[in-house]
Protein backbone atom coordinates (compact mmCIF):
# COMPACT_ATOMS: atom_id res chain seq x y z
CA UNK A 1 0.00 0.00 0.00
CA UNK A 2 2.63 2.30 1.14
CA UNK A 3 4.41 1.55 -2.46
CA UNK A 4 1.37 2.09 -4.59
CA UNK A 5 1.19 5.22 -2.75
CA UNK A 6 3.86 6.62 -3.40
CA UNK A 7 3.48 5.37 -6.74
CA UNK A 8 0.65 7.13 -7.80
CA UNK A 9 2.13 10.35 -5.95
CA UNK A 10 4.94 10.11 -8.20
CA UNK A 11 2.13 10.13 -11.26
CA UNK A 12 0.62 12.91 -9.74
CA UNK A 13 3.69 14.77 -9.77
CA UNK A 14 5.25 13.81 -13.21
CA UNK A 15 1.45 14.23 -14.53
CA UNK A 16 1.69 18.06 -12.82
CA UNK A 17 5.53 18.81 -13.41
CA UNK A 18 4.38 17.98 -17.42
CA UNK A 19 1.24 19.72 -17.17
CA UNK A 20 3.00 22.56 -16.11
CA UNK A 21 6.14 22.45 -18.35
CA UNK A 22 3.19 21.93 -21.33
CA UNK A 23 1.66 25.28 -20.06
CA UNK A 24 5.06 26.89 -19.58
CA UNK A 25 5.94 26.13 -23.18
CA UNK A 26 2.20 27.12 -24.47
CA UNK A 27 2.39 30.78 -22.51
CA UNK A 28 5.67 31.12 -24.39
CA UNK A 29 4.66 30.06 -27.83
CA UNK A 30 1.59 32.82 -26.95
CA UNK A 31 3.85 35.55 -26.17
CA UNK A 32 6.38 35.28 -28.92
CA UNK A 33 3.00 34.94 -31.40
CA UNK A 34 1.83 38.18 -29.65
CA UNK A 35 5.32 39.65 -29.98
CA UNK A 36 5.17 39.03 -34.02
CA UNK A 37 2.34 40.07 -34.22
CA UNK A 38 2.80 43.55 -32.45
CA UNK A 39 6.18 43.58 -34.53
CA UNK A 40 4.38 42.76 -37.63
CA UNK A 41 1.64 45.75 -37.06
CA UNK A 42 4.35 48.44 -36.03
CA UNK A 43 6.66 47.44 -39.14
CA UNK A 44 3.18 48.01 -41.32
CA UNK A 45 2.13 50.97 -39.77
CA UNK A 46 5.49 52.61 -40.46
CA UNK A 47 5.06 51.37 -44.11
CA UNK A 48 1.60 52.80 -44.49
CA UNK A 49 1.79 56.09 -42.92
CA UNK A 50 3.79 58.90 -44.05
CA UNK A 51 5.90 60.63 -41.31
CA UNK A 52 4.91 64.03 -42.21
CA UNK A 53 0.87 63.21 -41.41
CA UNK A 54 0.92 63.90 -37.57
CA UNK A 55 2.91 66.74 -37.86
CA UNK A 56 0.00 67.78 -40.90
CA UNK A 57 -2.50 66.56 -38.25
CA UNK A 58 -1.07 68.40 -35.48
CA UNK A 59 -0.28 71.43 -37.61
CA UNK A 60 -4.14 71.84 -38.63
CA UNK A 61 -5.38 71.42 -35.36
CA UNK A 62 -3.27 73.49 -33.51
CA UNK A 63 -4.38 76.54 -36.13
CA UNK A 64 -6.48 79.29 -35.24
CA UNK A 65 -8.43 80.47 -38.50
CA UNK A 66 -9.44 84.12 -38.66
CA UNK A 67 -11.99 85.83 -40.77
CA UNK A 68 -9.36 86.90 -43.24
CA UNK A 69 -7.59 83.86 -43.88
CA UNK A 70 -11.13 82.33 -44.10
CA UNK A 71 -12.38 84.64 -46.60
CA UNK A 72 -8.96 83.86 -48.70
CA UNK A 73 -9.40 80.19 -48.82
CA UNK A 74 -12.96 80.52 -49.86
CA UNK A 75 -12.04 82.18 -52.79
CA UNK A 76 -10.29 79.19 -53.84
CA UNK A 77 -13.40 77.12 -53.46
CA UNK A 78 -16.48 78.95 -53.95
CA UNK A 79 -18.09 78.19 -57.97
CA UNK A 80 -19.58 81.43 -58.39
CA UNK A 81 -16.82 83.47 -57.56
CA UNK A 82 -14.38 81.21 -59.89
CA UNK A 83 -17.00 81.87 -62.89
CA UNK A 84 -17.02 85.69 -62.54
CA UNK A 85 -13.71 85.37 -62.31
CA UNK A 86 -13.40 83.57 -65.56
CA UNK A 87 -15.57 85.51 -67.08
CA UNK A 88 -13.62 89.18 -66.26
CA UNK A 89 -10.36 86.95 -67.26
CA UNK A 90 -12.84 86.07 -71.01
CA UNK A 91 -13.65 89.91 -71.49
CA UNK A 92 -10.62 91.43 -70.57
CA UNK A 93 -9.16 88.72 -73.44
CA UNK A 94 -11.94 90.11 -75.96
CA UNK A 95 -10.70 93.49 -75.19
CA UNK A 96 -7.49 92.86 -76.42
CA UNK A 97 -8.79 90.99 -79.74
CA UNK A 98 -11.02 94.41 -80.55
CA UNK A 99 -8.22 96.60 -79.98
CA UNK A 100 -5.77 94.34 -82.07
CA UNK A 101 -8.89 94.94 -85.16
CA UNK A 102 -7.53 98.44 -84.93
CA UNK A 103 -4.16 97.51 -85.90
CA UNK A 104 -2.61 96.58 -89.23
CA UNK A 105 -2.53 92.90 -89.75
CA UNK A 106 0.33 91.26 -90.90
CA UNK A 107 1.16 87.98 -92.44
CA UNK A 108 4.22 86.58 -94.67
CA UNK A 109 2.51 84.90 -97.90
CA UNK A 110 3.72 81.97 -99.30
CA UNK A 111 2.42 80.06 -102.71
CA UNK A 112 3.29 77.85 -105.27
CA UNK A 113 1.19 77.61 -108.52
CA UNK A 114 1.07 75.62 -111.20
CA UNK A 115 -1.05 76.15 -114.33
CA UNK A 116 -1.66 74.15 -117.62
CA UNK A 117 0.07 75.42 -120.40
CA UNK A 118 -1.57 76.35 -123.84
CA UNK A 119 -0.34 73.81 -126.26
CA UNK A 120 0.55 75.66 -129.92
CA UNK A 121 -2.36 75.02 -132.68
CA UNK A 122 -1.16 73.60 -135.63
CA UNK A 123 -3.57 74.48 -138.03
CA UNK A 124 -2.65 78.22 -137.65
CA UNK A 125 0.17 80.57 -138.74
CA UNK A 126 3.03 80.49 -136.77
CA UNK A 127 2.57 84.13 -136.01
CA UNK A 128 -0.71 82.97 -134.87
CA UNK A 129 0.55 79.86 -132.69
CA UNK A 130 3.04 82.68 -130.82
CA UNK A 131 0.26 85.22 -129.84
CA UNK A 132 -1.31 82.68 -128.02
CA UNK A 133 -1.37 82.66 -123.87
CA UNK A 134 1.31 79.92 -122.34
CA UNK A 135 -1.46 79.15 -119.52
CA UNK A 136 -4.78 77.81 -119.84
CA UNK A 137 -6.26 79.98 -117.33
CA UNK A 138 -6.28 84.09 -117.93
CA UNK A 139 -5.65 85.27 -114.33
CA UNK A 140 -2.56 83.21 -114.01
CA UNK A 141 0.71 84.80 -115.20
CA UNK A 142 2.60 81.34 -116.25
CA UNK A 143 3.10 77.80 -115.46
CA UNK A 144 4.95 78.08 -112.59
CA UNK A 145 4.56 80.36 -110.19
CA UNK A 146 6.03 81.36 -107.06
CA UNK A 147 4.50 83.80 -104.34
CA UNK A 148 6.68 84.86 -101.24
CA UNK A 149 4.99 88.21 -100.07
CA UNK A 150 4.80 90.05 -96.96
CA UNK A 151 1.60 92.13 -96.72
CA UNK A 152 0.47 94.82 -94.26
CA UNK A 153 -3.56 95.20 -93.99
CA UNK A 154 -5.45 97.97 -92.30
CA UNK A 155 -8.90 98.04 -92.44
CA UNK A 156 -10.58 101.68 -91.44
CA UNK A 157 -13.90 101.69 -90.67
CA UNK A 158 -16.87 103.00 -87.40
CA UNK A 159 -17.57 99.72 -86.48
CA UNK A 160 -14.22 98.59 -84.89
CA UNK A 161 -13.83 101.16 -83.23
CA UNK A 162 -16.86 101.10 -81.61
CA UNK A 163 -16.12 96.85 -80.85
CA UNK A 164 -13.17 97.91 -79.27
CA UNK A 165 -15.02 100.52 -76.90
CA UNK A 166 -17.95 98.24 -76.74
CA UNK A 167 -14.95 95.56 -75.32
CA UNK A 168 -13.69 97.85 -73.31
CA UNK A 169 -17.25 98.12 -71.13
CA UNK A 170 -17.73 94.75 -71.43
CA UNK A 171 -14.69 94.17 -69.59
CA UNK A 172 -15.62 96.58 -66.74
CA UNK A 173 -18.79 95.64 -66.64
CA UNK A 174 -17.35 91.82 -65.76
CA UNK A 175 -15.09 93.50 -63.33
CA UNK A 176 -17.74 94.86 -61.23
CA UNK A 177 -19.60 91.49 -61.30
CA UNK A 178 -16.51 89.90 -60.25
CA UNK A 179 -16.80 92.48 -57.22
CA UNK A 180 -20.01 91.49 -56.60
CA UNK A 181 -19.11 87.95 -56.57
CA UNK A 182 -16.23 88.67 -54.01
CA UNK A 183 -18.49 90.86 -51.83
CA UNK A 184 -20.94 87.89 -51.99
CA UNK A 185 -18.71 85.44 -50.87
CA UNK A 186 -17.47 87.49 -48.10
CA UNK A 187 -20.45 88.10 -46.41
CA UNK A 188 -21.52 84.35 -46.85
CA UNK A 189 -18.29 83.42 -45.30
CA UNK A 190 -18.64 86.03 -42.44
CA UNK A 191 -22.10 84.06 -41.59
CA UNK A 192 -21.02 80.68 -42.15
CA UNK A 193 -17.77 81.93 -39.67
CA UNK A 194 -19.31 83.70 -37.39
CA UNK A 195 -22.32 80.38 -37.78
CA UNK A 196 -19.46 78.02 -36.43
CA UNK A 197 -18.82 80.86 -33.16
CA UNK A 198 -22.63 80.72 -32.37
CA UNK A 199 -23.03 76.64 -33.26
CA UNK A 200 -19.96 76.13 -30.42
CA UNK A 201 -21.54 78.83 -28.36
CA UNK A 202 -24.64 76.83 -28.18
CA UNK A 203 -23.00 74.05 -26.76
CA UNK A 204 -21.52 75.62 -24.47
CA UNK A 205 -24.92 76.78 -23.37
CA UNK A 206 -26.40 73.34 -23.60
CA UNK A 207 -23.46 71.97 -21.32
CA UNK A 208 -24.16 74.48 -18.79
CA UNK A 209 -28.17 73.63 -18.70
CA UNK A 210 -27.29 70.10 -18.54
CA UNK A 211 -24.90 71.06 -15.41
CA UNK A 212 -27.75 73.00 -14.05
CA UNK A 213 -30.22 70.33 -14.37
CA UNK A 214 -28.10 67.42 -12.67
CA UNK A 215 -26.84 69.90 -9.93
CA UNK A 216 -30.51 70.33 -9.11
CA UNK A 217 -32.04 66.35 -9.33
CA UNK A 218 -29.68 66.29 -6.52
CA UNK A 219 -30.77 68.43 -4.67
CA UNK A 220 -34.45 66.82 -5.00
CA UNK A 221 -32.67 63.34 -4.41
CA UNK A 222 -31.21 65.12 -1.35
CA UNK A 223 -34.61 66.79 -0.04
CA UNK A 224 -36.46 63.53 -0.58
CA UNK A 225 -33.89 61.36 1.39
CA UNK A 226 -34.25 64.16 4.29
CA UNK A 227 -38.29 64.32 3.54
CA UNK A 228 -38.21 67.80 2.51
CA UNK A 229 -39.19 66.83 -1.24
CA UNK A 230 -41.51 64.58 -2.50
CA UNK A 231 -40.81 62.29 -5.03
CA UNK A 232 -42.95 64.02 -7.95
CA UNK A 233 -40.16 66.35 -7.60
CA UNK A 234 -36.65 63.66 -8.02
CA UNK A 235 -39.39 62.81 -11.42
CA UNK A 236 -39.41 66.08 -12.51
CA UNK A 237 -35.69 67.08 -12.20
CA UNK A 238 -34.92 63.59 -13.78
CA UNK A 239 -37.12 64.88 -16.71
CA UNK A 240 -35.14 67.82 -17.28
CA UNK A 241 -32.23 66.27 -16.64
CA UNK A 242 -33.31 64.08 -20.28
CA UNK A 243 -34.76 66.73 -21.44
CA UNK A 244 -31.16 68.85 -21.45
CA UNK A 245 -28.97 66.33 -22.37
CA UNK A 246 -31.46 65.76 -25.82
CA UNK A 247 -30.77 69.43 -26.44
CA UNK A 248 -26.86 68.93 -25.63
CA UNK A 249 -27.17 65.96 -28.40
CA UNK A 250 -28.59 68.60 -30.77
CA UNK A 251 -26.72 71.55 -30.11
CA UNK A 252 -23.18 69.16 -30.71
CA UNK A 253 -24.59 68.04 -34.20
CA UNK A 254 -25.96 71.29 -35.28
CA UNK A 255 -21.87 72.51 -34.21
CA UNK A 256 -20.37 69.36 -36.22
CA UNK A 257 -22.42 70.83 -39.17
CA UNK A 258 -21.76 73.92 -39.02
CA UNK A 259 -17.85 72.81 -38.99
CA UNK A 260 -18.00 70.79 -41.57
CA UNK A 261 -19.74 73.59 -43.90
CA UNK A 262 -16.69 75.85 -42.87
CA UNK A 263 -14.18 72.78 -43.19
CA UNK A 264 -15.35 72.89 -46.55
CA UNK A 265 -14.36 76.06 -48.12
CA UNK A 266 -11.28 76.31 -45.99
CA UNK A 267 -9.69 72.51 -46.50
CA UNK A 268 -9.54 69.58 -49.27
CA UNK A 269 -10.75 67.34 -46.53
CA UNK A 270 -14.40 68.90 -45.09
CA UNK A 271 -13.48 67.20 -41.49
CA UNK A 272 -9.62 68.45 -40.88
CA UNK A 273 -10.08 69.94 -37.44
CA UNK A 274 -9.18 73.57 -36.54
CA UNK A 275 -9.55 76.26 -34.24
CA UNK A 276 -11.15 79.74 -35.18
CA UNK A 277 -9.26 83.12 -34.01
CA UNK A 278 -12.25 85.24 -33.62
CA UNK A 279 -14.45 85.08 -30.66
CA UNK A 280 -18.46 86.61 -29.96
CA UNK A 281 -17.43 89.15 -27.23
CA UNK A 282 -16.07 92.60 -29.14
CA UNK A 283 -18.64 93.38 -31.55
CA UNK A 284 -17.82 95.52 -34.09
CA UNK A 285 -19.46 99.42 -34.21
CA UNK A 286 -22.51 100.26 -36.63
CA UNK A 287 -21.18 102.83 -38.56
CA UNK A 288 -22.94 106.29 -39.48
CA UNK A 289 -25.61 105.81 -42.24
CA UNK A 290 -24.67 109.30 -43.84
CA UNK A 291 -21.33 107.50 -44.40
CA UNK A 292 -22.87 104.43 -45.44
CA UNK A 293 -25.22 105.85 -48.32
CA UNK A 294 -22.29 107.61 -49.46
CA UNK A 295 -19.84 104.58 -50.05
CA UNK A 296 -22.88 102.71 -51.36
CA UNK A 297 -23.55 105.08 -54.36
CA UNK A 298 -19.97 105.39 -54.89
CA UNK A 299 -18.48 101.51 -54.38
CA UNK A 300 -21.80 99.88 -55.35
CA UNK A 301 -20.80 96.85 -58.10
CA UNK A 302 -24.07 96.30 -58.69
CA UNK A 303 -25.06 99.68 -60.19
CA UNK A 304 -21.59 99.93 -62.04
CA UNK A 305 -21.88 97.17 -63.67
CA UNK A 306 -25.29 98.23 -64.65
CA UNK A 307 -24.30 101.50 -66.32
CA UNK A 308 -21.15 99.91 -68.15
CA UNK A 309 -24.09 97.26 -69.49
CA UNK A 310 -25.97 100.40 -70.74
CA UNK A 311 -22.88 101.84 -72.40
CA UNK A 312 -21.98 98.77 -74.06
CA UNK A 313 -25.60 98.59 -74.96
CA UNK A 314 -25.60 102.15 -76.44
CA UNK A 315 -22.29 101.06 -78.45
CA UNK A 316 -24.00 97.98 -79.43
CA UNK A 317 -26.35 99.87 -81.43
CA UNK A 318 -24.12 102.14 -82.87
CA UNK A 319 -22.04 99.75 -83.97
CA UNK A 320 -24.75 98.03 -85.72
CA UNK A 321 -25.68 101.32 -87.53
CA UNK A 322 -22.30 101.43 -89.03
CA UNK A 323 -22.97 98.62 -91.20
CA UNK A 324 -24.77 101.21 -93.49
CA UNK A 325 -21.57 102.83 -94.12
CA UNK A 326 -18.18 101.61 -96.66
CA UNK A 327 -15.21 99.95 -94.82
CA UNK A 328 -11.89 101.56 -96.49
CA UNK A 329 -9.27 98.37 -96.55
CA UNK A 330 -5.67 99.70 -97.50
CA UNK A 331 -3.01 96.79 -98.33
CA UNK A 332 0.60 96.98 -99.14
CA UNK A 333 2.26 93.82 -100.51
CA UNK A 334 5.78 93.28 -100.65
CA UNK A 335 7.48 90.28 -102.10
CA UNK A 336 7.96 88.53 -105.55
CA UNK A 337 5.52 86.71 -107.83
CA UNK A 338 7.60 85.25 -110.57
CA UNK A 339 8.11 82.01 -112.00
CA UNK A 340 11.39 81.48 -110.30
CA UNK A 341 11.72 81.23 -106.72
CA UNK A 342 14.64 83.40 -106.10
CA UNK A 343 15.37 87.54 -106.15
CA UNK A 344 16.44 87.83 -109.65
CA UNK A 345 15.33 85.88 -112.95
CA UNK A 346 17.73 84.35 -115.17
CA UNK A 347 17.54 87.44 -117.48
CA UNK A 348 18.58 89.58 -114.46
CA UNK A 349 15.32 91.42 -113.88
CA UNK A 350 14.86 91.84 -110.59
CA UNK A 351 12.01 89.82 -108.95
CA UNK A 352 11.28 91.80 -105.98
CA UNK A 353 8.90 94.12 -105.90
CA UNK A 354 5.71 95.44 -104.23
CA UNK A 355 2.52 96.61 -104.78
CA UNK A 356 -0.50 98.90 -103.09
CA UNK A 357 -4.29 98.62 -103.18
CA UNK A 358 -7.61 100.69 -101.22
CA UNK A 359 -10.35 99.06 -101.67
CA UNK A 360 -14.21 101.16 -100.32
CA UNK A 361 -16.50 98.40 -100.21
CA UNK A 362 -20.23 100.27 -99.95
CA UNK A 363 -23.44 98.40 -98.81
CA UNK A 364 -26.01 98.03 -101.22
CA UNK A 365 -28.35 95.50 -100.38
CA UNK A 366 -28.29 92.49 -97.67
CA UNK A 367 -31.70 91.39 -97.59
CA UNK A 368 -31.97 93.96 -93.90
CA UNK A 369 -29.82 92.24 -92.36
CA UNK A 370 -28.42 95.18 -91.37
CA UNK A 371 -31.64 96.74 -90.12
CA UNK A 372 -32.11 93.47 -88.08
CA UNK A 373 -29.11 93.72 -86.43
CA UNK A 374 -29.68 97.45 -85.07
CA UNK A 375 -33.35 96.49 -83.90
CA UNK A 376 -31.76 93.85 -82.12
CA UNK A 377 -29.33 95.80 -80.58
CA UNK A 378 -31.84 98.56 -79.76
CA UNK A 379 -34.29 95.89 -77.81
CA UNK A 380 -30.79 95.28 -75.62
CA UNK A 381 -30.11 99.02 -75.03
CA UNK A 382 -33.86 99.23 -73.57
CA UNK A 383 -33.68 95.93 -71.50
CA UNK A 384 -30.16 97.58 -70.66
CA UNK A 385 -31.82 101.23 -69.42
CA UNK A 386 -35.03 98.99 -67.31
CA UNK A 387 -32.23 97.13 -66.01
CA UNK A 388 -30.01 100.51 -64.11
CA UNK A 389 -33.41 101.65 -63.30
CA UNK A 390 -34.54 98.68 -61.30
CA UNK A 391 -30.92 98.57 -59.92
CA UNK A 392 -31.02 102.21 -59.13
CA UNK A 393 -34.03 101.45 -57.04
CA UNK A 394 -33.15 98.21 -55.34
CA UNK A 395 -30.07 100.20 -53.98
CA UNK A 396 -32.12 103.08 -51.90
CA UNK A 397 -34.58 100.08 -50.88
CA UNK A 398 -31.47 97.69 -49.86
CA UNK A 399 -29.60 100.47 -48.02
CA UNK A 400 -32.16 101.50 -46.49
CA UNK A 401 -33.73 97.87 -44.99
CA UNK A 402 -30.10 96.70 -44.30
CA UNK A 403 -29.40 99.29 -42.47
CA UNK A 404 -32.00 99.18 -40.60
CA UNK A 405 -31.37 95.82 -39.65
CA UNK A 406 -28.51 96.82 -38.21
CA UNK A 407 -29.84 98.58 -35.90
CA UNK A 408 -32.11 96.91 -34.60
CA UNK A 409 -29.79 94.23 -34.57
CA UNK A 410 -27.77 96.11 -32.33
CA UNK A 411 -30.63 97.05 -29.76
CA UNK A 412 -31.86 93.66 -29.31
CA UNK A 413 -28.30 92.64 -28.61
CA UNK A 414 -28.72 95.49 -25.42
CA UNK A 415 -32.04 93.71 -24.90
CA UNK A 416 -30.84 89.76 -25.25
CA UNK A 417 -28.22 90.72 -22.32
CA UNK A 418 -30.58 92.12 -19.55
CA UNK A 419 -32.53 89.29 -20.59
CA UNK A 420 -29.50 87.14 -19.76
CA UNK A 421 -28.72 88.38 -16.58
CA UNK A 422 -32.38 88.72 -15.75
CA UNK A 423 -32.92 85.15 -16.32
CA UNK A 424 -29.70 83.91 -14.50
CA UNK A 425 -30.71 85.99 -11.35
CA UNK A 426 -34.21 84.90 -11.45
CA UNK A 427 -32.93 80.74 -11.46
CA UNK A 428 -30.18 82.13 -8.55
CA UNK A 429 -33.56 83.33 -6.38
CA UNK A 430 -35.82 80.51 -7.35
CA UNK A 431 -33.23 77.81 -6.51
CA UNK A 432 -32.69 79.76 -2.71
CA UNK A 433 -36.64 79.70 -2.51
CA UNK A 434 -36.68 75.98 -3.22
CA UNK A 435 -33.77 74.98 -1.11
CA UNK A 436 -35.96 77.13 1.58
CA UNK A 437 -38.88 75.25 0.66
CA UNK A 438 -40.77 77.96 -0.70
CA UNK A 439 -40.44 77.56 -4.60
CA UNK A 440 -41.47 74.75 -6.62
CA UNK A 441 -40.42 72.15 -9.03
CA UNK A 442 -41.99 73.91 -11.84
CA UNK A 443 -40.36 77.30 -10.66
CA UNK A 444 -36.60 75.79 -10.96
CA UNK A 445 -37.47 74.00 -14.42
CA UNK A 446 -39.16 77.03 -15.45
CA UNK A 447 -36.15 79.23 -14.69
CA UNK A 448 -33.74 77.12 -16.17
CA UNK A 449 -35.75 76.82 -19.53
CA UNK A 450 -35.62 80.55 -19.47
CA UNK A 451 -31.81 81.04 -18.83
CA UNK A 452 -30.76 78.40 -21.48
CA UNK A 453 -33.46 80.28 -24.53
CA UNK A 454 -31.58 83.68 -23.28
CA UNK A 455 -28.12 82.80 -23.78
CA UNK A 456 -29.18 80.63 -27.29
CA UNK A 457 -31.34 83.59 -28.19
CA UNK A 458 -28.20 85.93 -27.43
CA UNK A 459 -25.72 83.97 -29.73
CA UNK A 460 -28.20 84.21 -32.44
CA UNK A 461 -28.22 87.89 -32.04
CA UNK A 462 -24.79 88.05 -32.13
CA UNK A 463 -24.56 86.22 -35.52
CA UNK A 464 -27.67 88.71 -36.61
CA UNK A 465 -25.71 91.43 -36.00
CA UNK A 466 -22.63 90.24 -38.32
CA UNK A 467 -24.64 89.30 -40.92
CA UNK A 468 -26.54 92.24 -40.93
CA UNK A 469 -23.34 94.17 -41.21
CA UNK A 470 -21.79 91.66 -43.83
CA UNK A 471 -25.02 92.54 -46.23
CA UNK A 472 -24.40 96.37 -45.49
CA UNK A 473 -20.85 96.02 -46.54
CA UNK A 474 -21.63 94.28 -49.98
CA UNK A 475 -23.02 97.70 -50.79
CA UNK A 476 -20.69 99.87 -49.90
CA UNK A 477 -17.66 97.86 -50.24
CA UNK A 478 -15.93 98.35 -46.34
CA UNK A 479 -15.38 94.82 -46.61
CA UNK A 480 -12.35 92.39 -45.49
Amino acid sequence: MMYFAKLQFARLAGARSGAMEFAMKDRATTSMKGLIHFALALFTAGCCLSPAMPAQTTAAASAAITLDEAISRARTADTAYAAAQAAAGVAQAQRGIARSALLPGVIYHNQFLYTQAQTADTTQSPASAQSTSPVRFVANNTVHEYMSQGSVTQIIGGATITAYRRANADAAAAHALLEVARRGLVAATIGIYYGVLAADAKVLVAQRALAEAERFHTVTLQRETGGEAAHADVVRADLQVQQRQRELNDAALAADKARLDLGALLFPDPSTPYQLAATLNALPPLPVQSEVEAAAKANNPDLRAALELLRSADLDVTASRFGYLPDLVLNVTYGIDAPQFAVNGPDGVRNLGYSASATLDIPIWDWLATHQRVRQSEIRQVQARVDLTVTQRRLLASLRQLYEEAVVSQRQLALLDRSVATAADALRLTNMRYTAGEGTVLEIVDAQSSLALAESSRTDGIVRYYTALANLQTLTGNMP
